[in-house]
């Protein structure tokens, strides 16, 4: 409460700070939010739908809740300041919004819960070329762009980077993981012999302490 007070009074007192929002956020999804009222869209990123899913069968998982939880982890209900860029065509503040040192927009990328958004802006893309060599995120697997899924479009177009790049990565646990689907994509993906020991007890499937 005393923090959220404070960036009040900041607010109040710099007029250099009108373009600027401050307070507890609601998150719609994994790149909006709402503060106080005012509707806000993370700048030059596009994360997937609420009601997107990614995978294929019998591996399908709710990618589009998963990002909205990461987005809301991240702030861990602590104060959001966004700055205005622009605003959409549905009367969205495009901002690049931070809690604490975090650039949120950057983040979200970087661990994959969002892809940069091209048509936009080339600001986060060497993040995305990052979650993409990691296998973050929804770069665990398979999944259609988001642009592309609010088009329609069901049939997968991007998938993990193939198990030799990912060798290139560090070492891996399952605590670096958010879902076992994640993480049984990062098992399969690096091949036999379990690489990075997440199938402890070698019956194929990883990080089972995830799945309760």
């Amino acid at each position: 409460m005393i923090k959220v007070l404070v960036f009040l009074l900041l607010l109040m007192a710099s007029p250099a700070l009108a373009d600027t929002i401050m307070g507890l956020p609601r998150i719609v999804d994994g790149d909006s939010l709402v503060i106080n009222g005012a509707k806000i869209r993370l700048h030059g990123i596009d994360a997937p739908e609420r009601n997107q899913t990614c995978g294929s069968e019998p591996n399908r998982w709710d990618c589009g809740r998963q990002s909205s939880r990461a987005l809301a982890e991240m702030i861990d209900r602590a104060p959001v300041i966004c700055h205005e860029r622009d605003v959409d065509r549905y009367g969205r503040i495009v901002a690049v919004c931070t809690v604490g040192d975090v650039l949120l927009n950057a983040r979200m990328v970087a661990e994959g819960w969002a892809v940069a958004y091209r048509q936009y802006s080339k600001d986060y893309i060497s993040e995305e070329d990052q979650a993409r060599t990691g296998g973050r995120g929804i770069w665990s697997g398979e999944f259609v762009r988001p642009e592309d899924w609010r088009r329609g479009q069901r049939t997968t177009q991007h998938r993990a980077e193939p198990s030799h790049h990912l060798r290139d990565i560090p070492d891996r646990n399952c605590s670096d993981f958010r879902t076992w689907q994640e993480a049984q994509r990062f098992y399969k993906l690096e091949g036999p012999g379990d690489p990075h020991r997440l199938d402890g007890d070698r019956d194929g499937i990883a990080c089972e302490g995830l799945k309760r």
